[in-house]
């Protein structure tokens, strides 16, 4: 992708995301993630319909007339965006593949902690650590964010969900607001995830194509897995290939849904050809 194909690029992904941030998701995203507490701020002159109990008495005994503290949210908030890049995301039956759908959502909230002054950070990972961008301010940030999720190709097609999440107890110290996004086809991060969702505000995204949820009868077909490159002659026809398959797909999104849930982790599923922005919207509705 060249420098003028993959600014238009960002620049159309900035223009969708940054409108729903704006008009939808920034007074959701406020609400839903709290700050750390209240600060104090100033006084001002008291007004009618004032708390009496916010009334600061040495500074109404010197001007003889009554003052209110003024308190505001201390925020300083950090949002951590973890992303899955591996083989699998790269499907898609629909319009859209999970990638594209996952930047679409990752954008969205990076914009949102924009609006509302929190930093932003990403990890890209596979079954290692592809890219880790510090969290900061400022839309010049966010949008080299949108740029990464656009344009890196990771050296690695394969996928490690508790070696990611280990590695964010390494780089993140303090709390953070922590969306995971990913299709989670992946087993055995439970236990990290306990530990994480102790310490951080953790919400698992699962983006998925309704074609991995069961295999249509297509006669004999050849398929390879995303991750690994293994190509396979697979009979469709048979009724037991595809219970099999079903069965498979059942146990992983049961898994990601108990791991997550157990944790004290939100958990959020969407399908490619679903209106994201519906289920985000509703997810913060139901969480603030």
């Amino acid at each position: 992708m060249d420098t003028k194909e993959l600014l238009k690029k960002v620049r159309k992904i900035e223009i969708k995301t940054r409108r729903l941030s704006d008009h939808i998701f920034g007074g959701e995203y406020h609400s839903t993630f709290k700050g750390r507490g209240m600060t104090f701020s100033e006084v001002r002159q008291y007004q009618f319909g004032d708390d009496v109990r916010s009334i600061d008495w040495n500074v109404t005994a010197r001007y003889n007339e009554p003052y209110v503290k003024v308190f505001e949210e201390e925020r300083e908030l950090t949002m951590m965006l973890m992303v899955d890049v591996s083989g699998s995301e790269y499907f898609g039956t629909t319009n859209q593949f999970k990638k594209e759908i996952i930047t679409e959502i990752s954008a969205t909230l990076a914009f949102s902690a924009l609006q509302n002054n929190d930093k932003a950070g990403l990890i890209l990972f596979s079954d290692e650590i592809e890219l880790f961008i510090p969290p900061k301010k400022g839309k010049s940030h966010v949008l080299r964010i949108i740029r990464e999720l656009l344009e890196f190709r990771p050296k690695s097609n394969k996928t490690d969900v508790a070696g990611a999440l280990k590695y964010l107890t390494n780089v993140m110290k303090k709390k953070a607001i922590v969306f995971v996004l990913s299709d989670f086809i992946a087993e055995d991060y439970e236990r990290t995830l306990k530990i994480i969702g102790n310490k951080h505000d953790v919400t698992g995204i699962r983006v998925y194509d309704e074609r991995e949820e069961q295999i249509p009868n297509l006669g004999m077909v050849q398929m390879e897995d995303a991750e690994t490159g293994t190509v396979q002659l697979v009979n469709t026809q048979s009724k037991r290939v595809r219970r099999a398959y079903a069965s498979y797909q059942e146990e992983r999104v049961e898994y990601f849904k108990n791991s997550f849930t157990k944790s004290g982790c939100g958990v959020l599923s969407c399908r490619v050809d679903e209106s994201y922005v519906k289920k985000l919207l509703g997810y913060f509705k139901r969480r603030g």
